[in-house]
């Protein structure tokens, strides 16, 4: 997905969605703008409820398309809110599982080293980002790839520093992934997901 001028999205939106633009010195400089702007126009509930859809789009890199379609999944689940169903779709994309793993430095460095065939999930080879994880799975580098500079860091000392989040495991020794049944937290994200569910009621 072409996503385009990554700091002028990031502007526009209003939050740091993407990792160039997590940084203190973009932060500083976003609030030296703010503080120089005038008064603005308060958004409508519209306005407010497409910013949220757009800021979680381009932190997942997802297309409209794709993600229209997600949250119309999320809408057709029973049991669990719409918002919690649509996290746990997102989030278990296998390009976002090796982001969170710190696998990769970047969503999009992780999207096109799957795309590429750099990871196995169950021992078999998967190429597509947007494949859904499930509890059980495992997803490991494959062993050509082993050697390549991507993943130079697992093998220093900075091994130490991955931290998934706590519902994947990472198997130091065997360099695997261990997809949990924890829940998925929401408490970190850069956007309202109850806002994004609302903008498709519409």
């Amino acid at each position: 997905m072409i996503i385009g001028p990554k700091y002028k999205i990031a502007r526009r939106l209003k939050a740091p969605i993407f990792e160039k633009t997590q940084t203190q010195k973009f932060a500083m400089r976003e609030a030296r703008k703010t503080k120089s702007k005038s008064r603005e126009r308060p958004k409508t509930d519209y306005g407010l409820q497409m910013t949220e859809k757009q800021k979680a789009r381009m932190f997942y890199g997802v297309s409209e398309k794709q993600f229209a379609k997600y949250v119309i999944g999320a809408l057709a689940k029973k049991g669990a809110s719409p918002a919690t169903s649509l996290l746990t779709t997102l989030e278990r994309r296998l390009d976002n599982v090796v982001w969170r793993a710190g696998l990769l430095p970047t969503h999009r460095a992780a999207r096109q080293a799957v795309s590429h065939g750099h990871f196995l999930v169950n021992s078999k080879k998967v190429y597509v980002p947007s494949y859904s994880v499930k509890k059980g799975d495992v997803v490991s580098i494959r062993e050509g790839s082993k050697g390549s500079k991507m993943f130079a860091h697992l093998n220093e000392s900075e091994e130490n520093k991955i931290n998934p989040p706590v519902w994947l495991s990472w198997n130091k020794e065997k360099r695997e992934l261990d997809v949990q049944d924890s829940a998925i937290e929401s408490t970190e994200l850069l956007f309202d997901l109850g806002q994004v569910i609302e903008f498709y009621q519409r």
